[in-house]
């Protein structure tokens, strides 16, 4: 029986989110590279992880070149900066034809327009916020 092939992916930002998908990624077969300005931020990456590791800023053609976004078959977006997540999710979507790209937003209005342009998003915002809502409830719920 034939193993499907596992994708290509690239992450840019090596911050507690991106060092987390990078290592759980790699460790599930994935060809992982990571993105990250910083060479301190790598050291969040495991003894397990396997991929390449680039010390750059994402928002140079150049970078991404050397990252071979043209070749990926998902680009993450996890920075803490929306602006740097949007630019970066455009360039893979418009110039380097990346069919998947998913990037993380902080601020829920802005996510409508990530939407709007075929972006993936997760709104850590939406996301803990629903999380604290449900606790709320529930325990109100249990209480009566």
């Amino acid at each position: 029986m034939l193993k499907a092939k596992k994708s290509y992916v690239v992450i840019v930002g090596c911050g507690r989110l991106g060092s987390f998908l990078a290592n759980s990624l790699s460790r599930e077969g994935y060809s992982v590279v990571v993105i990250d300005k910083s060479e301190e931020a790598f050291e969040a990456l495991t003894a397990e992880y396997s991929g390449f590791r680039i010390e750059g800023n994402a928002t140079e053609a150049a970078v991404l070149r050397q990252a071979k976004i043209d070749k990926a078959d998902i680009v993450i977006a996890t920075t803490h900066d929306d602006n740097l997540n949007l630019m970066v999710a455009q360039v893979a979507m418009e110039i380097f034809n990346v069919k998947k790209v998913i990037a993380r937003v902080f601020d829920p209005k802005r996510e409508r327009i990530y939407k709007e342009i075929g972006i993936d998003t997760v709104c850590p915002t939406i996301i803990s916020g629903n999380a604290f809502l449900r606790t709320i409830l529930n325990q109100e719920t249990l209480s009566e």
